[in-house]
């Protein structure tokens, strides 16, 4: 990852974690106090229970006259406090020396006992208990956020991360296609300037590395700038076609390449600059992946338009991918995976149809239905 990506990955994180964190801790002190009272409660009603069942015991005995017989309560211990030692003592419910304490008056001084005390601990070991499960709980539930936490952040910068490698990976390319024809302006400028004279050759070099950089400019214009919608009109596609022919002619005679073209008078709507950027891309694609002194065989119909060549071919895992942004066939050529991506667009601009069938070391066809 590079610095940015490291930057979002860990603010994503440090964000998902102290918003679950927060969201824990709230849950954790709402499930607690919910469990706190809900014991405290408890308690106080077992406590209450065993003071009334002992008060009832007492009474009943002197009511009828019967030895008093107190059961064994498993958990709580109780004291039976007579009249004459009941100063100092009040009925209540209250916590003392690590007890839960309950005195009841309800003997109503039956047998001379004034107060019942019941008491017990368990209160607090069952809290304590409540308090090791809930924050437990709540640590295994943050570290199993902070694994999603992990798993979603790479899941959800994968994107990112794919986009910036693209990015990178774009801007190398476009700099490698940008430095051929600039070094070779300056390589023809230096020597015209050396000669004292501009032999065709020297224009040719130079005529074909500012084509170079005006098909790269106008590749990436389209990509980058948002155009005003353009109306579309009737666009004569033989004159047109033509004309990118002729625009690549040098670079096709330097690569010792012929160009047949059998091609029919048709006019389409659509929006001339579109089509001109759309022929010329298929057409440099084909010039540049062929190999020298083979053919490039041009057709256009009423319905299509067709371009063959005899160059590297594409691999036919890749043919599904061809179409996307960024995405080459080959790095026997260079460039930056965006022609065919435009030739996509403005086929789906028009709505036109578009597919491709090729062979590796055999060549290409790619043919463009037009929308009836």
């Amino acid at each position: 990852m590079n610095e940015l990506e490291k930057k979002s990955f860990y603010s994503f994180v440090a964000l998902y974690l102290l918003s679950s964190l927060l969201a824990i801790l709230f849950l954790g002190y709402w499930y607690y106090s919910a469990q706190k009272n809900a014991l405290e409660n408890e308690t106080y009603y077992k406590l209450n229970h065993i003071a009334d069942r002992l008060s009832g015991r007492i009474i009943n005995a002197q009511m009828k006259h019967v030895t008093l017989h107190l059961p064994n309560e498993k958990g709580f211990e109780y004291s039976l406090i007579a009249t004459s030692e009941a100063q100092g003592y009040k009925s209540g419910y209250f916590e003392k020396n690590g007890y839960k304490i309950l005195v009841s008056d309800a003997p109503q001084e039956h047998l001379n006992i004034e107060y019942v005390l019941v008491k017990t601990k368990s209160y607090f070991s069952q809290l304590h208990t409540l308090q090791i499960r809930v924050l437990s709980v709540m640590g295994m539930s943050f570290v199993l956020i902070g694994i999603i936490a992990i798993f979603l952040s790479k899941l959800f910068l994968r994107p990112l991360h794919n986009r910036m490698e693209h990015i990178e990976n774009f801007i190398q390319d476009v700099s490698h296609e940008l430095n051929t024809p600039i070094t070779a302006l300056g390589m023809s400028a230096s020597r015209a300037l050396k000669k004292g004279v501009f032999d065709k050759k020297i224009l040719q070099n130079i005529s074909i590395s500012t084509k170079q950089l005006k098909s790269i400019y106008a590749s990436l214009t389209y990509l980058n700038f948002k155009e005003k919608e353009q109306e579309r009109e009737n666009v004569a596609l033989k004159p047109l076609l033509e004309d990118v022919i002729l625009y690549y002619k040098e670079l096709t005679d330097a690569k010792k390449i012929s160009v047949e073209a059998s091609l029919e008078e048709v006019t389409v709507m659509a929006v001339e600059s579109r089509v001109k950027l759309l022929f010329s891309n298929l057409l440099s694609n084909a010039i540049k992946y062929s190999m020298p002194e083979t053919k490039i065989r041009i057709t256009l119909t009423q319905d299509s338009f067709v371009i063959k060549d005899e160059g590297v071919g594409i691999d036919e895992k890749k043919l599904k991918e061809i179409f996307e942004l960024y995405s080459r066939s080959s790095d026997i050529a260079g460039g930056f995976g965006v022609g065919l991506s435009i030739v996509k667009r403005i086929c789906e601009e028009f709505q036109w149809g578009v597919q491709v069938e090729s062979k590796l070391n055999r060549g290409s066809i790619f043919t463009i239905t037009f929308k009836k």
